[in-house]
């Protein structure tokens, strides 16, 4: 058993978090979609002319603070393309149920599963956190397993019994594969200037697995779901624009030696750059839905056709199917639709002194470094809405060592377990007012931004130590300005 680093891994007893093609025998032409749009998701309003720094999403981008901030539409989606975003709404909220059912166009749920919608682990389009309490589900924190050597597609290879992902639901008459069990530490520490600190380690039990137990060397990864707005923009990004920021040999010296992942895509049978998830995993906004559909609601697609049942699972194998595959491609492009044209909020309090002094304090430690500013996508003929827009979406998209406190010590296609993702900050500041939460990191262990800047390691301790020899003034509006986003 090799557990990650940044957390105690304990494996006991025995027993017993949601993201295309081809066209379902299930499919049926009189399904109906009614399509209600909120007054919450009308288009709105436009931005001042001086709108500047605060467009993250360019001309995308939406003014909206509510609650429903995350779930708008590009503000520059035509009208006439609308109702489509509402319809991949509708199927993103959807509730999936077991097969057979009367309603065919929705059911082949599981049999394992950890979620019945997307919106499950993506509430309100944005973060998912782990558990506050021992009793609470798992819903936005999920765990990959996998063991030492690649798949046939380079990526990881499943744990031989319990697959890809832990799955802690099951249909009836299916056994759930186990739970976890989440505690908590505290490591204290101090700012240079003396005021204190404590950082909250997890530790993650694995208890009443019901097919036996985990593969001796396992290697296990739990992530949290993340933010889905904004993932067309940094799909439009050309490839060049990304890969230009990688330096794999640190050749200038500077420390920062962001890397690119190479991923298999399904849709095009090819080795592509990977540009979403916490790995930089998946290369599209498609591939991650179906995956995630299979993954966490236990529903194939003509991307992922083979149900999430390993051969040590009988019942799971001998459970009815809700057809092949269960999600057809209509309901696959609408999701896709759905993510790829969700907006980025825009920021606020642009001009605060606050938050300006904060904003020169993220550049000047080396923040900026890996959380890219200012990016510009490609000319897109196809999707003119998110064609050649400024954007400001603070990540480089690139793989970053992040130190042995953070590994996973779990490779994912070229990503090694100390590599991360640097995740996009735009909308970050609204995590609160959405989710209800400011859990952050790819575990969610870090209680704030302060934690999560404390949290940076390898090619970031560079930016920790600078943070961490800030005046109380001087991190309070870094933070300010890290809300405004």
């Amino acid at each position: 058993m090799r557990a990650g680093r940044i957390a105690g891994l304990v494996l006991a007893g025995t027993l017993a978090g949601c993201g295309g093609g081809g066209s379902s025998s299930r499919a049926t032409p009189t399904e109906t979609i009614t399509v209600i749009a909120s007054p919450s998701a009308t288009p709105t309003p436009t931005p001042p002319p001086d709108g500047g720094d605060a467009l993250s999403g360019g001309a995308t981008t939406v003014f909206n603070t509510t609650i429903d901030a995350f779930g708008q539409p590009a503000r520059n989606l035509p009208l006439d393309l609308r109702t489509d975003f509402f319809v991949g709404n509708a199927f993103f909220k959807r509730d999936w149920v077991t097969a057979p059912s009367s309603t065919e166009g929705s059911d082949g749920l599981g049999p394992l599963f950890n979620a019945r919608s997307c919106s499950s682990c993506h509430f309100k389009d944005g973060r998912g956190r782990p558990p506050l309490t021992s009793d609470e589900p798992f819903v936005g924190l999920l765990f990959r397993l996998s063991i030492p050597g690649e798949a046939e597609d380079g990526g990881p290879l499943d744990e031989p019994v319990y697959g890809g992902q832990l799955n802690q639901q099951a249909i009836l008459g299916v056994a759930e594969e186990g739970r976890v069990a989440v505690s908590y530490s505290e490591i204290p520490g101090a700012y240079d200037d003396g005021d204190p600190y404590s950082l909250h380690i997890p530790t993650y039990e694995f208890v009443d697995l019901a097919y036996g137990p985990l593969d001796a060397d396992v290697l296990v990864s739990p992530r949290t779901a993340p933010f889905v707005f904004g993932l067309g923009l940094l799909e439009a990004l050309d490839e060049a624009t990304i890969l230009e920021r990688a330096d794999p040999d640190d050749s200038d010296g500077d420390g920062i030696s962001g890397r690119p992942n190479w991923v298999w895509d399904r849709r095009e049978q090819r080795v592509v750059l990977g540009r979403l998830g916490w790995k930089a995993n998946q290369s599209s906004i498609e591939q991650q839905s179906a995956g995630a559909f299979r993954g966490d609601i236990g529903l194939t697609s003509a991307l992922f056709p083979a149900d999430n049942c390993t051969a040590a699972q009988a019942d799971c194998l001998a459970a009815p199917s809700g057809g092949s595959p269960e999600v057809d491609q209509n309901k696959i492009d609408a999701i896709t639709f759905y993510g790829r044209f969700l907006a980025v909020p825009a920021r606020r309090d642009v001009d605060d002194p606050d938050v300006r002094r904060g904003e020169a304090l993220f550049a000047s430690i080396g923040c900026a470094s890996c959380h890219v500013t200012t990016l510009t996508t490609g000319t897109r003929a196809d999707t003119p809405t998110l064609s050649e827009q400024r954007i400001h979406p603070y990540t480089d998209l690139l793989l970053h060592d992040m130190g042995a406190e953070l590994s996973d010590d779990r490779p994912d296609y070229a990503a090694d377990g100390r590599e991360w993702r640097t995740p996009p900050l735009w909308g970050i500041g609204l995590l609160e007012t959405v989710n209800r939460h400011t859990m952050l990191m790819h575990d969610g262990r870090a209680r704030g931004f302060a934690e999560a800047i404390l949290w940076h390691g390898g090619e970031g301790e560079g930016a920790r130590e600078a943070f961490r020899a800030l005046s109380r003034d001087e991190r309070a509006a870094l933070i300010r300005f890290m809300e405004s986003l």
